[in-house]
C-alpha cells in the first residue's frame, strides 16, 4: 500500500490542498455567519467562491513549492513558506476582487450579494489557510515522530552536552529516526543563561562539572557531545570530569562536515583519541606544496607505515605525475596501493618491493624512474627492539639512509625529504642515535649536491603501528591490565594527518641542510592517556581495567625533547615549523666514523657498536643492551 501512495505523493498532496482550500474557506464564511450554515451563502456564495479561490491558490502554491515538501520532516522554514504563500494568494484574491467591483453593471451587480465578502471572509480565510495546512503537515510529523516509531529494546538513557543549535538538532534527528535508541534525558551547557531551562521540553539539568553526580543521579547510559567547533582541550575536558564513570561517549561530526553537507548531525559516532589529543586544522600554503609535487615523480620509501602511507595520501591530493610506492614488507604495500588505486584511479602509481640497504636494487630504480622528489620515511623506530638488535638499527637507519641519499645525489633528484624523530634529540636510545647519524650524513651531502637534502623531526603520532594507543585498546578490549612504564612518562603526541602535511610543508620551503623541527603542542602523560582510553572505552580506570606500572624499559627517556624555542631555533614564515642549528661534522671525520659504525654493526658487539656511537654523537647519553 505504502509503495503505491509515494508513487502518486504528488497528485495526493495537491488534493490535499484542494480540500484544506475548501475547508478553510468554509470556515472562513461560517466565522463570517456566527457559525450558522445559512441557504444564502451556503448554496449561492460559496460555490462561486470556491472556484475563485481554489484557481489562485493552487497556482500560487505551485510556485512556492509547496507540492514538493517532505512532510515528515517539515520545520520552521516550510511553516514560513505556507504563511508566504498564503498571504500572496490572498492578496491577489484581494486585488482581483476589488477590480471586478469596478467592473461592469452586469458583473458588478452580481457581486453586489456577497461584498461583505471582502470585509471578513479574505482575512478569516488567510489565517485558516495557514493554521490548516500547518496543522496537516505538523500532524504527519507527528505520526512519523510518536506513533510509527518503534522501539529497539530497552532505550539508552542519553544527555546532550552542549545546548546550542547542534544539541537542538541532534535532538530532532533523534525523535526523527523510526526505530528509536535513545531516551533523550537531557542537556549539559555552561552557559549560566540556560541553567533551568527547558529546551524542546528537556531541562538543561547543568554544567560540565555538574556531569558525574547527574550521571549517577539520573542513571545515564551514553553521553553525545554536540559541539562540532569545539576544541580538542574542551572535549577532553568532558572525558576528564567523567573519568571514573562506566558509560558511553559520542560525538557529532565535525562543524565543516556539517556545514559541507558532508555529515548530518545525527551521525553521531563513538568519541575516539584523536578527538582529544588532535590540535585545530594545519594552515597550509597549498600553493607552495602543489607547486612541489604536481606533475612530478615521487619515490617514498617506507610506504606502507603509518607515517609513509600517509605521506602517500597526501601526496595524491596533488596530483603526482607518478608515485613511487617503495616498502620491503608486501602485506602493507598490497593495501596501501588497493586504497590508494581505489581512491584515485587516475593517477599513475607503482607498487616496489625494495630493500633500502641494497644498492643494487634502489640504483636500478632510480635509473629507471628518476624520482624528482625523494620522501624517506622507512626506519626502524622500536625504540626496545633496537636495544636488543643494534647492528639492524644501524643498518636499516643508517645505511639505508646512506643508500638511498646517495642514489637521489648520482641520479639528479631535485628534493630529498629525510623523516627524523625527537628521539634524536640528546638521544638516549640505539634506534635514537642511528637517526642522529642519518640526519648528519643528510645534512654533510647537501653541502656539495644539486639535490635540497632537508629533514623533518617529530614526536609520536596517534594511532601509528607499534605506538601506545593501539596497545591500549588492545589491552582494554582484553580486560587489562593496561601497562604503563612509568607514572611520570610524558610524550608529544600528533595525528598522523598533521604530520604529514607538515613534513610536506617544511619541505618546500627547504633550501637545503636544513633539519625543520615541528611544533608537537603540549607533552602528554602517558598514564593520563591510558586513563581517558579506559574511560571512552566505557570502564572505570583502575576498577574495571587495572593500571599497571611496569618499569622504563631500555633506551627509554620519561621527557622527549622537542622545542621550537630557544637559542638554538630559527623561526619560520610557519608558525608550526622551526630550524634547529647544529654545528655540521668534517665530512672525513664523519664518514670514516659511519664506516667504522657499519663495520662493527655486522660483527661487534652492543658494546662496541656503543663506543662507536659515542665517538660520533657525543651527546649519546645511553647505556645499550648488553644481552
Amino acid at each position: 500500500m505504502l509503495p503505491i501512495l509515494m508513487r502518486y505523493r504528488r497528485v495526493l498532496i495537491i488534493f490535499a490542498h484542494i480540500a484544506a482550500f475548501a475547508a478553510s474557506l468554509m470556515l472562513s464564511f461560517l466565522v463570517a455567519n456566527n457559525m450558522q450554515f445559512r441557504r444564502d451563502w451556503l448554496i449561492a456564495q460559496y460555490p462561486s467562491l470556491l472556484f475563485f479561490f481554489i484557481i489562485i491558490k493552487l497556482v500560487v502554491f505551485g510556485l512556492f513549492k509547496q507540492y514538493r515538501g517532505w512532510w515528515r520532516y517539515v520545520g520552521i522554514t516550510d511553516l514560513i513558506g505556507i504563511l508566504r504563500a498564503s498571504l500572496i494568494s490572498t492578496l491577489i484574491i484581494v486585488s482581483l476582487w476589488t477590480i471586478l467591483l469596478f467592473a461592469p453593471t452586469p458583473i458588478r451587480e452580481k457581486l453586489q450579494s456577497v461584498t461583505f465578502v471582502g470585509q471578513s471572509v479574505f482575512m478569516v480565510d488567510l489565517f485558516t489557510t495557514f493554521l490548516l495546512l500547518a496543522g496537516l503537515r505538523m500532524l504527519i510529523r507527528l505520526y512519523h515522530e510518536e506513533f510509527r516509531t518503534v522501539e529497539s529494546g530497552r532505550l539508552k538513557r542519553l544527555l546532550i552536552v552542549g545546548a546550542g543549535n547542534t544539541g537542538v538538532t541532534l535532538l530532532g534527528d533523534i525523535h526523527k529516526k523510526v526505530v528509536a535508541e535513545y531516551e533523550v534525558i537531557g542537556f549539559i551547557d555552561d552557559d549560566p543563561n540556560k541553567q533551568g531551562t527547558f529546551i524542546l521540553g528537556l531541562p538543561v539539568l547543568g554544567t560540565v562539572e555538574q556531569l558525574p553526580k547527574i550521571c549517577k543521579d539520573r542513571d545515564i547510559e551514553e553521553i553525545a557531545i554536540a559541539m562540532p567547533s569545539a576544541t580538542h582541550r574542551q572535549r577532553r575536558r568532558v572525558i576528564q570530569v567523567c573519568e571514573g564513570i562506566k558509560i558511553r561517549f559520542h560525538t557529532v561530526p565535525a562543524y565543516s562536515d556539517i556545514v559541507s553537507g558532508k555529515f548530518r548531525v545525527s551521525q553521531i559516532r563513538n568519541v575516539d583519541i584523536n578527538d582529544l589529543l588532535g590540535r585545530e586544522a594545519v594552515a597550509l600554503d597549498l600553493h607552495s606544496i602543489e607547486a612541489f609535487l604536481k606533475n612530478k615523480v615521487i619515490f617514498v620509501s617506507g610506504a606502507g607505515g603509518s607515517i609513509g602511507s600517509e605521506m602517500c595520501r597526501q601526496v595524491c591530493n596533488f596530483g603526482p605525475k607518478l608515485l613511487l610506492l617503495v616498502e620491503q614488507a608486501e602485506n602493507p604495500l598490497f593495501y596501501i596501493e588497493r586504497e590508494l588505486r581505489s581512491r584515485f584511479p587516475a593517477l599513475q602509481i607503482k607498487a616496489i618491493i625494495c630493500d633500502i640497504t641494497d644498492k643494487t636494487r634502489v640504483d636500478e630504480l632510480f635509473d629507471k624512474f628518476r624520482p624528482e622528489v625523494v620522501i624517506h620515511a622507512a626506519a626502524h623506530k622500536h625504540v626496545p627492539l633496537m636495544e636488543l638488535n643494534p647492528g639492524e638499527a644501524i643498518k636499516n637507519n643508517v645505511v639505508g639512509t646512506q643508500t638511498i641519499a646517495d642514489a637521489a645525489d648520482r641520479f639528479g633528484s631535485t628534493n630529498f625529504v629525510m623523516i627524523s624523530t625527537d628521539k634524536a634529540v640528546n638521544p638516549t636510545s640505539i634506534m635514537g642515535s642511528s637517526k642522529r647519524i642519518a640526519e648528519m650524513y643528510v645534512q654533510d651531502l647537501s653541502k656539495t649536491s644539486k639535490t635540497q637534502f632537508v629533514t623533518v623531526r617529530f614526536g609520536n603520532v596517534l594511532d601509528s603501528e607499534g605506538s601506545v594507543v593501539p596497545i591500549f585498546k588492545k589491552q582494554i578490549a582484553e580486560g587489562g591490565p593496561v601497562t604503563v612504564t612509568h607514572p611520570d612518562m610524558k610524550r608529544y603526541f600528533m595525528t598522523i594527518p598533521e604530520a604529514s602535511q607538515l613534513v610536506l610543508q617544511a619541505a618546500t620551503m627547504g633550501k637545503g641542510g636544513e633539519i625543520f623541527v615541528l611544533d608537537m603542542g603540549e607533552p602528554v602523560k602517558i598514564v593520563d592517556l591510558a586513563r581517558e582510553l579506559i574511560t571512552l572505552s566505557g570502564f572505570s580506570p583502575e576498577e574495571d581495567i587495572e593500571i599497571k606500572f611496569t618499569g622504563m624499559r631500555p633506551g627509554e627517556k620519561l621527557f622527549e625533547e622537542l622545542s621550537i624555542a630557544g637559542e638554538d631555533m630559527q623561526s619560520t614564515k610557519h608558525p608550526k615549523i622551526a630550524i634547529w642549528r647544529n654545528i655540521i661534522k668534517d665530512r672525513d671525520k664523519l664518514r670514516s666514523g659511519i664506516n667504522e659504525i657499519v663495520t662493527v654493526a655486522k660483527t661487534g658487539s652492543c658494546g662496541e657498536i656503543i663506543k662507536k656511537i659515542k665517538e660520533l654523537v657525543p651527546t649519546y647519553i645511553g647505556e645499550g643492551n648488553n644481552h
